[in-house]
């Protein structure tokens, strides 16, 4: 599979989301597969998954938010416990892994489709790195270039 990050942390369902983002800003990945304790893949937890914990649940269902005046402190301040609650509660739990030997069409469907930007690699339930969007993007760039030539 092209581009594959190997050496990337798991989360665990149990980690909290402040362990969570501490990990995502040393890496910086925008989101990281998650592991249930058994170290089967659990799902993703990234960006989107944390502005969907720390805003109001509401939020995600407007089509316009210009009329809200939170600024991001008085957020922050109003939800600072959601950094306490555990990973399991905030997943993106699509089916967006794919197989190690999946086709590049197969990973170009799931960033295309799910508006993912990484793609857990899952070999037998365990996961074994990530694909993130960005990459395959430089990848397919650099390659559909080269091939123009």
């Amino acid at each position: 599979m092209r581009a594959l990050i190997r050496d990337v942390p798991i989360l665990r369902t149990d980690d909290s989301i402040a362990a969570a983002l501490q990990q995502i800003l040393e890496t910086e990945l925008p989101a990281l597969p998650v592991s249930r304790p058994n170290g089967r893949y659990a799902g993703v937890f990234g960006e989107r998954e944390f502005l969907a914990a720390i805003f109001p649940r509401y939020l995600g269902t407007l089509s316009y938010a210009g009329f809200l005046s939170e600024e991001l402190d008085e957020v922050i301040e109003q939800n600072a416990d959601a950094l306490d609650e555990p990973l399991e509660r905030n997943l993106n739990t699509e089916h967006v892994d794919l197989d190690p030997h999946a086709a590049d069409a197969s990973l170009a469907e799931v960033f295309l489709h799910h508006r993912v930007l990484i793609v857990p690699v899952v070999d037998q339930g365990r996961i074994i790195g990530i694909v993130r969007r960005s990459d395959f993007f430089r990848e397919l760039a650099r390659r559909a270039l080269e091939a123009r030539r």
